[in-house]
């Protein structure tokens, strides 16, 4: 089995499936996420891959499966009716199931510093236009309004994916998804750069975004130390926060769904993120049972599920309501009901558009997500660009 070297949780499954199959036990290897995805292609390239191994689900996934990589999975085999379906989706292809979930939920959402915004005289944005008053608000205050690490890219991803689907929504890029490159130039897309560009014309995001890289932390602490008013980021942030900065997560943070826009497609319960990440079965193995017995009874079992929990992760499994209301402390159980009504009551739970859209396109995708926050290219060339990138 291959994974990251960030999943300590998922690794405690695995030291438990060994501990009760000695004769059949799991060899694990982890790897740094920036090397992962080419181990793994060079791997299947040489018939070298693992039994079983770790996806963003997704088009990366999905190339995998056209290949003929990767096996079926159903219900009798995994029990797969015990996941959020939403969640699933992201794995499932042709309406058949690639992959389990093997943790936590990481919807993207709106945080906040409460101190900052009752200086500033503003309340936590319901709508788009909301956030603009917020914006102005927040910059009249001396304060940067929006944390962004821009110079990682990937954080403005997340501005244009919710703000297309709202725009849009969620059957626009759902079409992009399944190959349809004129979909980039669909009119939803445009005013999705639009409106990015408005919010960056408008100082949202300050001077410096461009310099602020996520991995140091510096896009955090800029909302912790109370020099930003916001920040949207996946729910991993929680545990960020916790960690860095204990005493603003009891008395200063607050967070809440992405702003409904008015007169968009989109429904304002969609969310936008990593629905989880995946598990699945390279089709040539030859300890398929075995794997199966470990996807069946060790991935996300009640043990892994509490882990979970106490780390702050919702793991993505139905009926979680009475776990919940047993954790002990209020902020956790606060922040963990949150995400999972999030996710529950979300019609759609679209994947990062990076990992659902086909290896080819993600560092195109990047490159223009730049270009146009940067107002390099107008809002319709984000759309024509990429879809020469997709052809």
């Amino acid at each position: 089995m291959w994974a990251l070297n960030d999943q300590t949780i998922l690794k405690e499954s695995v030291d438990a499936y060994n501990k009760d199959h000695p004769d059949e036990k799991i060899t694990l290897r982890l790897f740094a996420g920036d090397d992962y995805k080419q181990k793994l292609r060079v791997a299947f390239g040489a018939n070298q891959a693992p039994d079983i191994f770790f996806s963003w689900g997704g088009g990366a996934l999905d190339d995998y499966v056209k290949a003929g990589k990767v096996d079926t999975l159903t219900d009798a085999q995994v029990d797969l009716l015990r996941f959020t379906p939403s969640v699933l989706k992201s794995a499932t292809f042709d309406g058949q199931v690639y992959g389990v979930p093997a943790n936590g939920l990481a919807p993207v959402v709106l945080y906040y510093n409460k101190k900052v915004f009752k200086d500033a005289g503003v309340e936590a944005p319901k709508t788009y236009d909301d956030l603009l008053t917020d914006v102005k608000k927040l910059k009249g205050a001396g304060v940067t309004p929006i944390s962004l690490a821009a110079n990682s890219k990937w954080p403005t991803l997340m501005y244009l994916e919710y703000l297309l689907d709202r725009e849009g929504g969620s059957d626009v890029f759902d079409g992009i998804a399944s190959g349809n490159a004129s979909g980039w130039k669909d009119a939803s897309v445009t005013a999705a750069n639009t409106r990015l560009q408005e919010l960056a014309k408008a100082g949202a995001f300050g001077d410096n975004a461009s310099s602020v890289s996520y991995d140091q932390g510096a896009s955090t602490a800029l909302l912790y130390t109370g020099k930003a008013g916001m920040e949207l980021m996946g729910t991993w942030e929680y545990a960020n926060l916790v960690k860095a900065a204990p005493d603003f997560v009891k008395k200063d943070l607050g967070y809440v769904a992405f702003p409904s826009l008015s007169g968009g497609k989109g429904d304002a319960k969609d969310i936008v993120g990593n629905p989880s990440n995946f598990l699945s079965l390279n089709s040539k193995s030859k300890n398929k049972s075995a794997a199966l017995t470990y996807f069946k009874n060790y991935v996300l079992n009640d043990s892994q599920v509490d882990a979970y929990l106490a780390a702050g992760s919702v793991p993505p499994v139905n009926k979680l309501d009475s776990k919940l209301a047993a954790v002990k402390s209020a902020d956790d159980k606060k922040w963990l009901t949150f995400v999972y009504d999030l996710v529950q009551n979300s019609p759609n739970f679209q994947l990062s558009w990076d990992q659902a859209l086909s290896s080819d396109q993600a560092d195109p995708l990047l490159t223009n997500v730049d270009k146009s926050f940067l107002r390099q290219i107008k809002p319709e060339e984000f759309g024509t660009n990429m879809s020469k990138a997709a052809q």
